[in-house]
């Protein structure tokens, strides 16, 4: 069976994935581009825009993003700011030709047509629990994996329904102090997996969950 992974997930030394104060203008509020900065030097990222990247720790983690992924769950709040499910128009945060290049499950209670774009994604909106999303993604991907996109809200319900096989997150050296945390309700969680811990030069620290068992 394909596993369910979360790659490249990035959050502050005090647990938000996410800053407050989303819009529009700002996907990820007040944490602006901050929890990021990390994966915008390297080679794998910048490969995708212009030459150049440095390489090393920081570069090996970023490659695993896409890997073996035929498709992807996202929340709400992920696909769009507050409000977005009033807008027709609203396509996304990420322009015409958006980075996941497979089919997009976004669990929302606002449902509407599948949106196709280029490249390759086509966005489906589904009021679903994570055991019916995850089945229906599965279904989508082909045998290859699905990549739990986040944010951390539906990481964590993902996480409580013991669905997850596969998780790295990456903790940027920033202090948000507000926002949505990734780890609140999952005391223990860690008792489910393997966990390895790795640092970067860049001061982040890359944590990867694999669960025992399997």
């Amino acid at each position: 069976m394909s596993l369910a992974r979360v790659q490249n997930f990035s959050i502050s030394l005090d647990g938000f994935g996410t800053g407050e104060g989303q819009s529009d203008q700002a996907h990820f509020g007040h944490a602006g581009d901050r929890l990021h900065q990390w994966m915008f030097g390297t080679r794998w990222w910048r490969g995708r825009h212009e030459p150049g990247g440095s390489g090393g720790v920081d570069d090996v983690f970023a490659q695993q993003f896409d890997r073996g992924i035929g498709a992807e769950i996202m929340g709400a709040g992920k696909f769009g700011h507050p409000g977005w499910h009033e807008d027709p128009e609203w396509k996304g945060a990420w322009g015409p030709n958006p980075p996941f290049h497979t089919p997009v499950f976004v669990l929302t209670h606002h449902t509407r047509p599948p949106i196709e774009m280029d490249g390759g994604t086509t966005f489906y909106f589904i009021d679903a629990s994570p055991a019916d999303a995850l089945e229906t993604a599965r279904e989508a991907a082909g045998g290859q994996d699905v990549r739990i996109g986040g944010g951390p809200t539906v990481i964590r319900d993902f996480l409580a329904a013991r669905l997850i096989d596969h998780m790295h997150i990456a903790v940027v050296p920033i202090l948000l102090g507000r926002g949505v945390r990734l780890w609140d309700g999952l005391e223990g969680v860690e008792e489910d997996y393997q966990v390895e811990a790795t640092s970067s030069p860049s001061g982040v620290t890359h944590v990867t969950f694999t669960r025992t068992g399997r």
